[in-house]
């Protein structure tokens, strides 16, 4: 599959040309992205075949964790070539994105986060699972499953944009919520299929199952 081509009186760039050539100018992209971008995307903006974007990614994605090609396992005995970046290249919610590496997350966080109360209240982790778990789902019945009100808590999410409307009940004309991509995003999974089993730590939730066949 080719990329598209550009309009007649689009400035053409090739960064063939340029120093490290197609795949430095892919790389150039990625640092600019701020949430997964296709390889078709990667291809349109770069006038490159699809395939060669996708073979680009896992060889920047290789280099980033210390894979060189050389030796019996891919590395060198070289500290200095072979040691992975701060960062990684992941596919996530169907594209590609740099994240800084997940070693590093405690650093991380506490730079991002040093003076601000961002994390999820124990009664909003709750409610996101649930209807991680069981979207797309309405207010009603979450509140069933948790036994409480969680119309505040469902707003939170929403504003975060971890959670977003994604139908309506034909039978009750509810809302019904599911999560979205940056949800996928922020766990580094590429679908909701790739959801963990319940965690024993999430109280109430262990027997989210039984109300399958409840109505609310």
């Amino acid at each position: 599959m080719k990329a598209q081509e550009p309009d007649a009186d689009e400035t053409f760039f090739d960064p063939s040309g340029e120093p490290g050539g197609v795949k430095a100018a892919l790389e150039a992209v990625l640092m600019v992205v701020d949430e997964p971008v296709t390889e078709m995307q990667l291809a349109t903006a770069l006038m490159v075949p699809v395939l060669e974007v996708r073979e680009l990614l896992v060889e920047l994605q290789q280099e980033y964790d210390g894979y060189t090609g050389q030796g019996p396992e891919g590395h060198t005995t070289d500290p200095a070539v072979s040691q992975p970046r701060g960062f990684e290249l992941r596919s996530v919610a169907g594209g590609w994105r740099i994240f800084s590496r997940s070693t590093f997350a405690p650093v991380v966080a506490k730079f991002v986060l040093e003076g601000q109360s961002a994390r999820l209240s124990q009664a909003a982790l709750e409610t996101l699972a649930v209807i991680a778990y069981r979207q797309p789902v309405s207010r009603a019945r979450v509140s069933g499953i948790r036994g409480v009100n969680v119309d505040s808590v469902v707003r939170t999410l929403a504003l975060r944009g971890l959670i977003a409307e994604a139908a309506t009940d034909p039978e009750t004309g509810a809302i019904l919520y599911g999560t979205t991509p940056y949800f996928l995003e922020r766990l580094g999974i590429g679908s909701v299929a790739d959801l963990p089993q319940l965690s024993p730590h999430l109280p109430g939730l262990e027997n989210l199952g039984h109300f399958d066949d409840t109505t609310y």
